[in-house]
């Protein structure tokens, strides 16, 4: 069960953000599911995990997409 505070602050970053599920992203990048996995656990991509699942902000996104992005 969550707290006040923690679902106070999951409420505001729902509703101030915007973001991609695991499976979007994957779907997006034409990957599986568990390279995007694997890019959140090496830190590669940022992200916030509520319950069990992960929320990638579309920001956050843009700038794995910068980083990787060849010359």
């Amino acid at each position: 069960m969550l707290s006040n505070g923690a679902f106070k602050l999951i409420s505001y970053i729902m509703t101030n953000k915007e973001f991609y599920l695991v499976e979007e992203l994957a779907k997006k990048l034409r990957v599986c599911d568990m390279t995007i996995y694997r890019y959140i656990n090496a830190g590669k991509i940022k992200a916030y995990k509520i319950g069990k699942e992960f929320r990638i902000d579309k920001k956050e996104f843009n700038i794995f997409l910068n980083k990787v992005r060849t010359k």
